[in-house]
């Protein structure tokens, strides 16, 4: 890439960098989705799950605290973001523990770093580096594209199969639905504050790239769950995958 790219071509190519490696192509998605895992999975799941999401808001704050004041549309997003995590409602790390006490598993082991795995270590560190480190509208790239974008096709997915096959509640799934529609909209918004700041080509192949990154470490993720957690119990070749 050495020409500046118009805000539609932009669009297509951050698209483009997480395309292929989506979370949802990750075995353990696919035995979720397919009502393959056992409540003792999703609890794992679930404790690791938070140790990601739960600091989401502190992700988000260094990048606030780091943004021109001028953007003002780009921090008034990020505060609305970090409102609706921790005060806009229900605290949505409450709904993940809701979720979790419903698996068999406790708030107290959720809470736990102990239970989270090496590899959700390296996600949440990830995150802070990025949050700390990269230029704000890079990691807004990152942390909002690369990652929160991601969440409605990966829950519209597996909430069906929560409701069907398992018979958790509508209470019980709260988390999931409310992420369907609130992180649709926080991921727009972030493609929209990328495409109206990224007016260098330095600027444009950095956000690309830290998408790209972004989509491949929650795939890494995902797929270390599985190889964790499950995958002595449902092996590839059961859902569909070379071994």
């Amino acid at each position: 890439m050495t020409e500046l790219l118009t805000p539609d071509e932009l669009r297509t190519a951050l698209e483009q960098a997480i395309k292929g490696k989506s979370a949802n192509k990750s075995p353990f998605s696919l035995a979720w989705a397919s009502g393959k895992l056992s409540r003792e999975h999703l609890s794992r799941w679930a404790e690791n799950h938070y140790h990601y999401v739960g600091p989401f808001a502190d992700y988000l704050s260094y990048v606030y605290a780091r943004l021109p004041a001028d953007y003002v549309e780009a921090k008034d997003f990020m505060l609305q973001n970090m409102y609706e995590e921790e005060i806009g409602g229900d605290r949505h790390t409450d709904l993940l523990i809701r979720f979790a006490e419903a698996c068999g598993t406790s708030r107290e082991r959720v809470e736990n770093p102990d239970n989270m795995s090496a590899t959700t270590r390296a996600l949440q560190s990830w995150c802070y580096c990025v949050a700390m480190r990269e230029d704000p509208i890079v990691a807004i790239a990152g942390l909002v594209v690369g990652l929160e974008s991601q969440v409605p096709s990966i829950y519209r997915k597996q909430t069906p199969t929560l409701r069907d096959k398992y018979g958790f509640t509508d209470e019980e799934v709260e988390f999931f639905d409310l992420h369907i529609v609130s992180d649709e909209i926080h991921g727009e918004r972030g493609y929209q504050i990328v495409l109206e700041h990224a007016r260098t080509v330095e600027m444009q192949q950095k956000c690309l790239k830290i998408c790209e990154i972004g989509a491949q470490m929650r795939l890494l993720y995902t797929t270390a769950l599985y190889n964790d957690y499950v995958g002595s119990e449902v092996p590839l070749a059961e859902l569909g995958l070379a071994a």
